[in-house]
């Protein structure tokens, strides 16, 4: 993916800062497990064209400000040679379709890939009841659910987007999803509240797999 140097350049204060925030929480995950090898791959929105992306093959756990890119909201390369993620537009899809949206994290933790193929026949892993589900936005008891969908895993991005659009084009409310034999997308307002969703997401999904285990 080339750079694309005609597009305007976003604020440098605001670039500094995102690209502290997503070093930061590649440690922060790094440390729990989260990101081995050089899976996973995280991004800030930056202004209304430009977002704040991790390099392509990049150790997470050890991200410094250096290991983070531009592009644009059709995930180009701003200003640089570097590559992005080959599931950049992933990310942009997520700020287009969901404008509070200013920080995603997708990571590859053991607990997410096997849940992902454990429940990828039936398309959907139901979180009922716990009451960690109020770690999520815009949930405030126990006594809810959500339907945590898991998409097949292909190298073709603009399929598995066009998955993720019939999602939410179906009225379906969507939190984060997981992708079969991969990891986990989710988002937040900021980096803390997508850390936060990552981490219930990760807690969910191991009892969930610990259910499964005891009640076979």
């Amino acid at each position: 993916m080339s750079a694309n140097p005609a597009a305007k350049f976003p604020d440098p204060a605001r670039l500094a800062a995102c690209a502290r925030a997503i070093a930061d929480a590649g440690r922060k995950l790094g440390a729990q497990g989260l990101t081995p090898a050089t899976s996973s791959n995280f991004s800030m929105r930056l202004d209304d064209s430009h977002v704040a992306i991790t390099i392509s093959g990049r150790d997470k756990g050890t991200l410094t400000p250096d290991d983070i890119m531009v592009i644009d909201l059709q995930g180009r390369a701003v200003g640089t040679p570097a590559k992005p993620s080959a599931e950049t537009l992933l990310h942009t899809q997520i700020y287009a379709r969901f404008p509070q949206a200013n920080a995603v994290l997708h990571t590859h933790s053991r607990t997410q890939t096997v849940a992902s193929r454990l429940f990828a026949d039936g398309g959907t892993i139901r979180l009922e009841g716990y009451e960690l589900l109020k770690a999520i936005a815009g949930h405030s008891t126990h006594q809810t659910r959500i339907d945590l969908p898991v998409f097949p895993n292909t190298q073709d991005m603009p399929e598995l987007v066009a998955r993720v659009n019939a999602w939410i084009d179906d009225g379906k409310p969507l939190f984060g999803y997981l992708i079969d034999g991969h990891g986990i997308y989710t988002w937040g307002r900021d980096m803390a509240e997508a850390e936060r969703h990552i981490e219930a997401f990760e807690f969910l999904l191991g009892c969930e797999l610990d259910l499964r285990r005891l009640r076979t």
